[in-house]
């Protein structure tokens, strides 16, 4: 899986990345950053009105020309963007409404209907939803949301704290920071979640679940650490065998901190797993890992074998193969 440095600079972490096919992909980041490739090999800076200070930790290309970019930050620095043409020009959408609200990650189910998740308000995690492709975001009506810890939280660090099947109705999302790292699921859309507890650390604000991947209703995997303590030797992985009701200590290595884990489509149980002290590889489903390569990345994106971007700090965008 050898990667291609494709891009470097501005000296700005991107966080935010989406693949379309083998030629069309996005990533975005911080300071308003958002990038664009058409051929796969070149990259140009797209602007986005009005987005030229925020933090884009998310984009995701759910069908066509469309991309919906979200950006985190407390109260209304959280907005969700869209364009209809691969990124020319942008709508603002949607700004978040709760003034102590966080903004972590978005995800879709089809080309129409996606979820975007937050941090608590109130005591709960914030779950809303479109119907339109990203057009218009709205509070799911009659949310069933498990209360959240004190001090528990999700991390806005590679736009994978959510995941959703497409074409099915399973969501999971992943928290940290209140003891050890919990896993939200949903089987309808986002109206009601489940909650189960998973054997990675949270003993701190900085450590937890960051990421979780389903290759099916039933096997997933979860990955993360402490993002202050990279190399710690502490748990880094999970995985799941009946949909996440119960989690399995899956270690990455011996150590490291992990930002990101994506499945690979196409292939029979592929994942890949990203982090500042590189990327790890497993073909059958999280149970045995090896490292492929050590660039520092904070989010991949997979949409097959040969389609595939990492992003990472100084506006590093790899390709991977």
């Amino acid at each position: 899986m050898p990667f291609r440095r494709q891009h470097e600079g501005p000296d700005v972490e991107l966080r935010g990345v989406a693949a379309r096919d083998e030629t069309h992909a996005w990533a975005s980041g911080a300071k308003g950053v958002v990038l664009r490739t058409h051929d796969g090999e070149a990259w140009e800076t797209l602007r986005v009105p009005g987005g030229e200070e925020l933090d884009f930790r998310d984009l995701e290309a759910p069908s066509g020309n469309a991309v919906v970019l979200m950006s985190a930050g407390p109260g209304d620095k959280s907005r969700i963007y869209v364009s209809a043409d691969g990124g020319d020009r942008w709508t603002l959408a949607h700004t978040n409404p709760d003034e102590k609200g966080f903004y972590d990650a978005i995800a879709f189910f089809d080309e129409k209907v996606g979820l975007v998740m937050g941090d608590p308000v109130g005591g709960k995690f914030v779950v809303r939803k479109t119907e339109d492709g990203g057009a218009t975001w709205s509070d799911v009506a009659g949310l069933e949301m498990p209360p959240a810890r004190d001090g528990e939280g999700a991390f806005a660090a590679s736009g994978t704290c959510l995941t959703a099947l497409h074409g099915r109705g399973d969501a999971w999302f992943v928290t940290g920071g209140a003891g050890a790292g919990r896993v939200f699921h949903s089987t309808d859309r986002g109206k009601s979640w489940t909650v189960a507890e998973s054997p990675v650390k949270a003993d701190n604000a900085s450590s937890g679940l960051f990421s979780v991947a389903f290759l099916d209703p039933m096997a997933g995997f979860a990955v993360g650490g402490d993002y202050k303590q990279t190399t710690s030797t502490a748990l880094n992985g999970a995985r799941t065998e009946d949909g996440g009701k119960t989690w399995i200590p899956a270690p990455i290595g011996d150590s490291g901190y992990y930002s990101s884990v994506r499945g690979v489509p196409l292939t029979n149980g592929e994942l890949v797993a990203v982090g500042p002290t590189g990327t790890a590889r497993s073909s059958d489903g999280g149970r045995r890992w090896t490292k492929v390569d050590p660039t520092p990345l904070n989010a991949a994106a997979f949409a097959g074998p040969r389609a595939a971007w990492g992003v990472g700090p100084k506006g590093t965008v790899v390709r991977i193969r």
